[in-house]
């Protein structure tokens, strides 16, 4: 990108946005953290180093730049490119839905399709949002679903908890921006290690699951996002196998486990083929999340096949980083509400 300098002084944000796009298609950056083209991010960029909202800025495409925005604007296209960090990290917030998130790179990027879930209540897995009144978040990281959850069950108080002393700082701040302290509480905590008796009605987790063999051909956006947020052992499923085998001694009588595991629904069947998981369509498919009661692990619990309890009870790793992960087609993955533009999620 040239200089602002070299540039017409009468640029203009339409001529801004276009040259961003531009630059980052020749630079070959990869997208996933919030969007998936070149477009989109250049606005989210943009709009950011301009102080503007990242809301749909046709409106002021022919607002004339002065020398100093043109300044501001390239330097974070550049940094953008250079470093390639995700454009989270360089505006330090993420967004799912109308929710912005503060982010840094203590956490993954927040992406999740649980979020779309949230919208409908989890309906029709969750017949009286209202009786909701105890959940858990497991791998919470920014404790961005931890929120949404607060917001969508009025009447729970939420655990939120996490492995990572770095990311439940993270997940603090968020909780202190959505005032929502009283309701909701960080914990440390090894999945359900330091949580012992407590009986959820509800628990949801996006927890690690990138396979060995991605995690080593991960671009440098994904390189960039905490290892421990990402890895999820051979075949992804490591963390996975713990919260399933030990959800029934956490959920109440008529809880629901809701868990994300990217594109890994043959993976995570034939892991457990006596459990009868149900696979809600998402704009990723439906191959993403599987939600599965208590009473439905309690009835296949006493013909749970010896593959799979000798997978669950295997050792696994550290790790429970935070609400999202990416998958083998990750720099394809459909745009999570970046708000960066007014263009296509």
């Amino acid at each position: 990108m040239r200089s602002a300098e070299r540039i017409s002084p009468r640029q203009t944000l339409r001529l801004a946005l276009r040259r961003s796009a531009r630059r980052l298609e020749t630079a070959g950056v990869c997208f996933g953290h919030g969007t998936t083209n070149a477009r989109d991010e250049a606005a989210w960029l943009v709009l950011h180093a301009l102080h503007l909202p990242p809301d749909d800025p046709a409106a002021d495409l022919a607002r004339v730049l002065t020398p100093a925005e043109m300044v501001r604007v390239e330097a974070l296209i550049e940094e953008r490119v250079r470093t390639r960090k995700p454009a989270a990290y360089l505006t330090h917030e993420a967004w799912l839905g109308d929710y912005r998130f503060y982010v840094d790179e203590r956490v993954i990027v927040p992406r999740s399709y649980i979020a779309e879930l949230l919208r409908q209540d989890l309906r029709p897995w969750i017949a009286n949002p209202a009786q909701v009144r105890h959940v858990l978040d497991l791998c919470t990281g920014s404790a961005c679903l931890a929120i949404l959850l607060a917001k969508t069950f009025r009447n729970a108080r939420i655990d939120a908890a996490d492995i990572s002393p770095a990311a439940l700082e993270v997940g603090r701040r968020n909780v202190r921006d959505y005032h929502l302290g009283a309701r909701i509480r960080i914990v440390r905590s090894d999945l359900y290690a330091r949580i012992r008796t407590r009986r959820y009605d509800l628990i949801v987790s996006n927890p690690p699951y990138v396979r060995e063999a991605v995690m080593r051909k991960l671009p440098a956006e994904y390189r960039r996002e905490p290892a421990l947020a990402l890895a999820g052992g051979h075949d992804g499923l490591d963390l996975v196998r713990t919260i399933v085998s030990q959800a029934r001694a956490h959920l109440t009588e008529g809880g629901l486990l809701v868990v994300e595991v990217g594109h890994n629904r043959k993976r995570v069947e034939k892991a457990f083929p006596t459990l009868p998981f149900m696979w809600p369509a998402t704009s990723g498919g439906d191959d993403c999340i599987f939600t599965i009661t208590r009473e439905a692990l309690n009835v296949a619990s006493r013909a749970h096949s010896p593959r799979a309890t000798r997978e669950g009870a295997s050792p696994r790793p550290r790790g429970a980083g935070s609400p999202a992960r990416a998958s083998g087609a990750a720099a394809a993955r459909q745009r999570r509400n970046a708000r960066a533009s007014g263009g296509s999620r």
